[in-house]
């Protein structure tokens, strides 16, 4: 038996072949157990890494899965590398699929993946598109007041949840339903749409790669590709996902299928919850073998036995079967040591003292030294944008206790982000004409911008900044009166206002070696960079110009910005620090999923079961269901609720608080507190004040710190930094958006023709390389670049471009043999991190393996330029390392290859030096440590690359107040 396992443990570590369902409580050593299965799987079954599959429900989770599998195998001394394994979430893999398929997919190259607000506003743009199909507007309008930005978010429900259903949308157009008729014209419209832009959404990833599957040479190929998957919260997959994963297992049914049925939380996502419930009937009686882990080694018996008691208040047996896998968890610990584990923090009824009592109760455990850090205290509540949750986290704050909500829609509320739209509302004194809608009213969001731009003038007026304050109204004057096109954009003046003290405070480097809220204010600026770049994009706004810049501020105040503060935005979470030290966490309870917390505090215990389910649901059913629904229709809110708090109570190790304010109606329309769902396990507790907290006994465990072996790229990590360690910091780490430049689209385009021209020679289609189809794929390339960036080249531009590939491909095309590989990637797996690369090119040539590296410049002097040759050489050292490692062969040469050289060789030829290789790893990890130290330390400006860095104004009033 396994170290450590327990006995279910030790059957899934077992359980390799075949069709596999591990039910895993809370608490119960999933991820160790899939950890050692794997460990196993690659012992003892003749399957490289490659050829496993592993899906997360997060990349946050994918991550921790493949660094703990990396270390145990690298503790077992194995010389298997698990950087090769399938890892990720099921979008990641189902993109990775598309991306070595694109040439049977609708999605082009350079594709753009819409997140829900760019989904959403791209529908907006177009509704009246979709109001020419008709009955739509009927429909999707049900209330005459209903705004179009809302009637876009309810028809993007509908067209994900078609997707999400596998449903075909021929089969729509003649369903019984007139509205599911209205809604197939709509989706095939949308999908049209999507296409025209080379656009893809999510759901859209899903049924791309379904499409895919249908096609005998694709479904050939990727039956035969994995001989084992692992699926992980397989109760929070969907219709479609479920049919990809089956048809990905179909050949050989090693699938193994992770998850916990009373931990369903994302049916509002188009989450089935039949998929895990119903696993082992999708294949032959008897065949499927089921394991259920339920001995919890997270939380305290009594929490155990807390929410055990809590399921069994719900009936869960219909008349043919259980909406439930019947289970019990037990707990590990079998400590019943007399101290408080299960109570409760209220308020009194008739009072309003719900906050001072949490305060009191928390400040006492900290006073005692019993709480040593406030991230051993998360608050679990439905919602974070509740009015009264978003109170009582003040309430807290105030009384000084540091909250830690990245969701709970404070980011328009930030001081730096508050100053920064009331500066831009001071550079464009036009924003009086736009404070109207086109109907003539005004919006309730500029109440909001009033406030920011009195914060802003206050700002000026207190004299602490005299230099924007100058600055700013000189630049105001000149687009009050603008005649003529400026030089810049909105973004290029973010870029300028950051340099100033109002907005580079927030940006010191002292603040790099803060916890998580020190660095919020530069990561909320970061992201309001990023915003204004989309903005850019979406309007195509490059510069400003006279006859269209009130029409611009109309679109960025009255609709971009607006409906991004009616929505509101998430701030910035690390993902290897959940829980920041110095703070209580405050989050929803799906955001606590997977998580765990000394004490728990749970909230919301106003709530009361609400349908998740829309009417398209119920017609999708009828017309398209497998028979009767899996589950009562009216029942399926309560089960919802019961596995939503469920999931909040077992996050608990050592304390798990139910809190409120408590409340007995005393009103028509006023709701019991907690209600009638709460009671029966919310009554028997005691007050915190009728109990006794002994240091001596009363223990708290400690926050995991965050386990994950982060992945640094040669190229875009390593020399980046070493170019400019605040370049790195700015644009990498803190993720600000540089205002694009067209040098970066001229080498895009020039690799990717000449990659378009190695794959096909790969391919066996050498013949096919004519000059007709060059020009073809390099015009297609250019398209879908340009379109993705909306960044364009001149006809000069382009035929220079052109001419680079014309070029390397008169060069080279007698050496069309030598060809083995191109855009290999290539990992180093270190102990603390990950090296990763992407060779451009593989030759060989009698037995001689030579890599090749493609730069899209002229030949630089090996004189003048010995510094950034050597960076270069350095390397191609690296990825001759990783290529020796993952192909085991010896490489011979190294080269740089010049695409701009026209008439001497283009090449700059290394010979493989292996003695050399370890100083360069070292040196590697010099700089890696640097990285992971925060150390951004800069001796002296490399001025060759401040000429054209966006944050070159800011470096200029930093060096000089230094």
């Amino acid at each position: 038996m396994k170290l450590g396992a327990n006995l279910e443990q030790q059957q899934v570590i077992e359980s390799l072949d075949g069709p596999v369902l591990i039910v895993a409580g809370p608490g119960s050593g999933k991820t160790f157990s899939l950890v050692e299965r794997t460990a196993n799987l690659l012992a003892t079954r003749d399957v490289v890494p490659e050829r496993v599959l592993i899906s997360t429900f997060t990349e946050k989770a994918a991550k921790e899965l493949k660094t703990r599998i990396t270390d145990r195998l690298q503790k077992s001394g194995s010389a298997i590398n698990p950087m090769d394994l399938t890892v990720g979430t099921l979008h990641s893999i189902f993109l990775d699929i598309i991306e070595e398929f694109r040439a049977f997919s609708r999605i082009r190259r350079n594709f753009t993946i819409l997140d829900q607000f760019d989904q959403q506003y791209f529908v907006f743009q177009r509704l009246p598109e979709f109001r020419e199909i008709d009955g739509l507007e009927a429909f999707i309008r049900p209330t005459p007041g209903l705004s179009s930005w809302r009637v876009a978010d309810r028809l993007c429900g509908y067209l994900n949840k078609i997707s999400e259903e596998a449903v075909d949308p021929g089969a729509l157009a003649t369903a019984t339903a007139s509205e599911l008729q209205i809604l197939g014209a709509a989706y095939t419209r949308y999908q049209a749409l999507l296409e025209q832009y080379n656009y893809v959404d999510f759901s859209t990833i899903q049924v791309e790669v379904l499409r895919l599957l249908g096609l005998p040479e694709v479904l050939e190929k990727l039956c035969s590709r994995f001989d084992y998957l692992m699926i992980d919260e397989y109760q929070d997959t969907n219709t479609i996902q479920e049919r990809i994963v089956l048809k990905l297992a179909s050949r050989h049914h090693n699938i193994c299928v992770v998850g916990d049925d009373d931990q369903a939380l994302y049916r509002f996502r188009g989450a089935s919850i039949r998929n895990i419930l119903e696993f082992p009937s999708r294949f032959p009686a008897g065949s499927c073998k089921q394991i259920y882990l339920t001995k919890n080694y997270r939380s305290h018996p009594d929490i155990v036995d807390f929410y055990n008691r809590w399921m069994e208040l719900a009936d869960w047996q219909g008349p043919d079967r259980s909406y439930r896998f019947g289970k019990v968890i037990q707990a590990a610990s079998d400590d019943r040591a007399a101290r408080p584990v299960v109570f409760k923090v209220s308020g009194e009824d008739g009072e309003d003292n719900w906050a001072s009592e949490t305060v009191a109760f928390l400040t006492k455990l900290r006073a005692d030294g019993i709480v040593k850090d406030w991230n051993q205290v998360a608050f679990l509540f439905r919602s974070v944008r509740n009015p009264k949750v978003v109170s009582f986290a003040n309430d807290l704050e105030a009384a000084g206790i540091p909250i830690f909500a990245p969701r709970s829609n404070m980011y328009f509320e930030r001081d730096e982000i508050r100053l920064m739209i009331g500066a831009y509302m001071f550079l464009f004194p036009q924003y009086g004409s736009i404070r109207a809608t086109r109907e003539g009213m005004q919006l309730d969001v500029w109440a909001y911008f009033d406030r920011c731009l009195s914060d802003f003038i206050a700002h000026l007026k207190s004299g602490e900044d005299a230099q924007i304050a100058a600055w700013i109204k000189d630049k105001a004057r000149q687009h009050l009166s603008l005649s003529e096109n400026t030089n810049y954009s909105f973004a290029n003046l973010f870029y300028d206002l950051v340099q100033f003290p109002t907005f580079s405070r927030y940006l010191g480097e002292d603040i790099a070696h803060g916890g998580v809220r020190d660095r919020r204010p530069a990561r909320n600026l970061a992201k309001f960079s990023r915003l204004l770049n989309k903005f850019e994009y979406l309007y195509n706004v490059i510069i400003l110009q006279p006859d269209r810049l009130e029409r611009d501020l109309l679109m960025l105040f009255n609709y971009f910005l607006r409906f991004l503060w009616d929505g509101g935005i998430e701030e910035y979470e690390d993902e290897a620090e959940y829980a920041p030290s110095g703070c209580v966490s405050l989050m929803t309870i799906h955001q606590s999923k997977g998580l765990e917390f000394p004490i728990v505090i749970a909230g919301s215990l106003d709530a009361v079961p609400r349908h998740q389910q829309s009417p398209l649901d119920a017609l999708l059913e009828t017309e398209f269901g497998e028979g009767e629904p899996f589950e009562p229709l009216d029942r399926i809110k309560t089960f919802d609720f019961w596995r939503l708090f469920y999931t909040a109570f077992s996050r608990a190790q050592n304390m798990l608080v139910l809190s409120c304010q408590e409340n007995t109606p005393k009103a028509k329309g006023q709701r019991n507190v907690p209600t009638q769902y709460f009671k029966p396990v919310y009554t028997p507790l005691k007050s915190w004040r009728e109990l006794k907290f002994d240091p001596a006994i009363t223990k708290l465990a400690t926050i995991k710190s965050g386990n994950l072996k982060h992945s640094y790229s040669f190229t875009s990590d390593v020399l980046i930094f070493e170019a400019c360690p605040q370049q790195y910091r700015f644009f990498k780490d803190l993720e600000f958006a540089p205002v694009r430049t067209n040098a970066i689209l001229f080498g895009t385009l020039v690799h990717q023709t000449i990659e378009d021209i190695h794959k096909a020679v790969l391919r066996g289609d050498e013949k096919k390389v004519t000059t007709d189809q060059i020009d073809h794929w390099f015009r297609t390339n250019y398209a879908n670049i340009s379109q993705k960036e909306r960044v364009y080249l001149g006809e000069p531009v382009l035929r220079i471009a052109r001419r680079h590939v014309a070029t390397y491909v008169d060069r080279e095309r007698g050496n069309w043999h030598r060809l083995r590989e191109a855009e290999v990637e290539l990992s180093l797996l270190k102990e603390n991190y990950v090296l990763s690369g992407n060779v451009d090119l593989i030759q060989a040539e009698d037995g001689a393996w030579e890599i090749i590296d493609f730069k899209t410049e002229k030949k630089p002097d090996l004189i003048d330029d010995a510094e950034k040759v050597a960076r270069y050489r350095r390397q191609l050292q690296i990825y001759a390392h990783l290529f020796e490692e993952k192909r085991g062969v010896r490489v011979d040469r190294m080269a740089l290859y010049y695409t701009g050289e026209e008439s001497g060789n283009p090449r700059i030829t290394f010979n493989r030096e292996t003695a050399d290789i370890k100083g360069t790893i070292d040196q590697v990890d010099s700089v890696i440590g640097k990285i992971v130290a925060n150390d951004y330390g800069l001796k002296e400006r490399p001025e060759k690359l401040c000429k054209n860095c966006d944050f070159r104004s800011f470096c200029d009033m930093t060096f000089c107040r230094a």
